[in-house]
């Protein structure tokens, strides 16, 4: 188990504090596409309530599976979709497997597809870098594709894990990413006793960018028992160009992925990252004594505009954070304009093989958001949400405005999250185009697909959303595509 390198240093490598402010950086803030301005006060106190946990396990591994653990939690379409690490001795080659299974909601029970035992969805594959392990899944869905990032080892004493990628049309069936090799390797700036390498990524997809946090016990910024959650991005999932990494002055580019590990954002390891637009921060869960911790950053990394919240009880590995299929936090039902749930499932126990199991869910809100204080406020929590317009099409909050979408399937495949009712504060979030059936739409090489609306380009993912809209792609040159005067993305 990968997890059994990081075993007794969990509680050494996570402390109630958390890392201090760096100084600001060169990139805005980013909410909504747009720059955060003004900045509120650092270091707000939000007040808590509706704690909550299940009444006891919500996810496990049928057959022989003796734990289960770093799961990956989406709400995707109406559905609650969970991959975690466990074993299925039928599986394939010895070692950890990636389990999949879907429940009406988080606290259960999932079940796998068929609706018998959760499904052994990804393994190892022999003679690859990952050819005995495959653990810690962090999925993302983007436009039609899923995004599985994952910890490969090739044994058990593979002297440094690395992060794979593997893509999927719906999650289940997965192809491997980069040909296969990691993305991303131990950087092996620092040698360590604890040799586990890099692993247990988590990703979000936020204005285009692609944000991977992840383990690194070689790092440079990582404590003297190899503890410490290090930051890229880069707009390719596969984070073969472009990529950036931060350091203490903010996101820096650099040449590759096993660039030097300068800074880490939280003291700990098996940590998960989420976007909270109603608090245009970051967030990072982690465990502390006590339970998970929640740790507030500015979008760019350089203050903590919240102070620190626990989610109490008991865990055994790090936990995952409920979130969209972009790494979003969901809206509040209730009350989206005041409150921000925060739901979470973690390993509370250590089952027979002395290893981490029993998944359960735990969560709280927080309260005092504000976050349809002004129109700039409303449109990053909104963001990337799309709800029933007053002209029975869809509306769909885009970089500030409404995109209206004659077609439903459209809007739902473009957006993290759908609501059954426009909340009144969109009413106030400016219309900015309309995205009618059969809309033109062109691709180009090495640019993508995009629709022309208004005479702007605005893009999307892949050719789903062009196909299900009834429209055609065009092939233009790309210097064709260049001279449309650029639009935002219609995925965030």
């Amino acid at each position: 188990m990968l997890a059994s390198v990081l075993a007794g240093l969990l509680l050494a490598g996570c402390t109630e504090g958390y890392a201090q402010p760096q100084a600001a950086g060169e990139h805005p803030a980013i909410a909504g596409g747009k720059t955060v301005a003004p900045r509120r006060p650092a270091d707000v106190e939000l007040p808590s309530g509706d704690s909550r946990q299940s009444d006891g396990v919500v996810a496990a591994g049928g057959a022989d599976s003796v734990y289960n653990y770093g799961p990956s939690v989406m709400l995707d379409r109406g559905q609650t979709r969970m991959w975690w690490c466990s074993q299925y001795g039928g599986a394939g080659p010895p070692g950890d497997d990636v389990l999949y299974a879907q429940a009406p909601s988080f606290d259960g029970p999932f079940t796998g597809p068929d609706g018998g035992i959760p499904a052994a969805v990804f393994s190892g594959a022999p003679g690859q870098f990952d050819g005995m392990h495959t653990c810690d899944p962090s999925v993302l869905r983007v436009g039609s594709t899923y995004y599985l990032y994952y910890t490969g080892a090739a044994g058990d004493h593979a002297l440094g894990n690395s992060i794979g990628l593997a893509t999927s049309p719906d999650g289940i069936h997965w192809t491997r990413a980069a040909g296969g090799r990691p993305i991303l390797g131990p950087s092996h700036d620092v040698h360590r006793e604890n040799v586990y390498g890099a692993g247990q990524p988590s990703v979000v997809y936020l204005d285009g960018w692609f944000y991977l946090m992840f383990t690194d016990t070689t790092g440079r910024a990582a404590g003297a028992n190899g503890a410490g959650q290090f930051l890229l991005r880069s707009r390719d999932p596969a984070f073969g160009a472009g990529v950036q990494a931060l350091d203490v002055g903010g996101f820096v580019p650099v040449a590759s992925t096993a660039a030097p590990r300068a800074r880490s954002i939280v003291d700990g390891f098996s940590a998960d990252l989420m976007w909270v637009g109603a608090l245009a921060a970051f967030v990072v869960a982690h465990e502390t004594d006590g339970g998970t911790t929640l740790t507030f950053w500015t979008a760019d990394f350089t203050e903590h505009p919240y102070r620190p919240v626990l989610v109490p009880g008991p865990w055994r590995e790090g936990p995952d954070l409920v979130r969209r299929p972009d790494g979003h936090a969901p809206l509040s039902p209730a009350d989206p304009c005041d409150r921000v749930p925060f739901d979470l499932v973690r390993a509370t126990t250590n089952g027979g093989a002395n290893a981490p199991t029993d998944l359960r869910h735990f969560g709280l809100d927080l309260l005092g958001s504000q976050a349809c204080a002004n129109p700039g406020r409303t449109a990053a929590t909104f963001d990337g949400v799309t709800a029933p317009s007053p002209e029975r099409t869809m509306d769909l909050v885009r970089a500030g405005g409404r995109v209206r979408v004659d077609r439903r399937a459209v809007a739902v495949a473009l957006a993290g999250e759908v609501l059954d009712k426009a909340p009144p504060a969109l009413a106030a979030l400016p219309l900015t185009t309309r995205l009618r059936s059969g809309a033109e739409a062109v691709q180009a090489p090495d640019r993508g697909f995009a629709f022309v609306l208004d005479g702007r380009r605005w893009p999307v993912p892949d050719p789903a959303a062009v196909g299900d809209n009834g429209s055609t792609a065009r092939p233009v040159p790309p210097a064709q595509w260049d001279g449309y005067p650029p639009g935002p993305s219609l995925v965030g």
